[in-house]
């Protein structure tokens, strides 16, 4: 893997500032439409903020990106979820899709930001090798990173923004059967995890969207 040629700390270092806004907009975006939507209570709980101590779990946001780091060589990670009072929100049906698609949406987002810096990475004067190295690498991760939070969440399985997104959009009885899975979602994850076919799920999805933003850009 290409990120094999460097060392913990240089891993560490490029990795630290995508994977953070990566989990921690994409939290703030399902609370922003949240409010969008008549629900105030992440506002008025003090997370909508940019600043990521605020979002921090410290088991997802720093424990797991480091083993993963140490053991695989790739980061992935989230932030603590924040909180929404579905009971609140003016059209429960639609805007339940709304809130749900924002988080995915914002990591799309960002994946595409990425790129664009690694695009002007790559047009940078060779005299600025120092800068263009740790942007390349972060771009990178910075853009695998959230395409593989984007594609995760939206697998239709709840308590995922996929699951949530489904639910409401499914005709009835169809949504109510889906909704019952929830208690059992993180489960089925595990086991999913555990067998190996929850990166045959999300792996193809998570190439063809890199693969479409690496076109978009040239950067292929």
């Amino acid at each position: 893997m290409w990120l094999d040629e460097l060392t913990l700390i240089q891993k560490v270092a490029v990795s630290a500032l995508p994977i953070i806004f990566a989990v921690v907009l994409h939290e703030v975006a399902h609370g922003w439409t949240a409010r969008y939507c008549g629900d105030n209570t992440a506002w008025q709980q003090g997370r909508l903020s940019l600043n990521p101590l605020t979002h921090i779990d410290p088991v997802g946001t720093v424990l797991v990106p480091l083993l993963l780091l140490v053991t695989v060589g790739f980061a992935f990670g989230w932030a603590k979820p924040v909180p929404i009072n579905w009971a609140n929100l003016r059209h429960p049906r639609r805007d339940i899709v709304l809130v749900a698609a924002a988080g995915p949406l914002a990591n799309l987002l960002m994946a595409i930001f990425w790129a664009v810096i690694l695009k002007l990475a790559m047009v940078l004067p060779n005299e600025m090798e120092w800068l263009i190295r740790p942007l390349v690498y972060m771009s990178y991760i910075g853009i695998m990173v959230n395409v593989v939070l984007m594609v995760f969440n939206l697998l239709p399985l709840p308590p995922l923004d996929g699951g949530r997104i489904a639910t409401n959009l499914l005709p009835y009885p169809w949504g109510s059967y889906l909704a019952r899975v929830e208690p059992f979602g993180f489960l089925i994850l595990l086991i999913l995890l555990a067998s190996g076919y929850l990166s045959k799920l999300i792996w193809p999805g998570i190439q063809a969207v890199i693969g479409i933003i690496l076109n978009l850009f040239g950067l292929n």
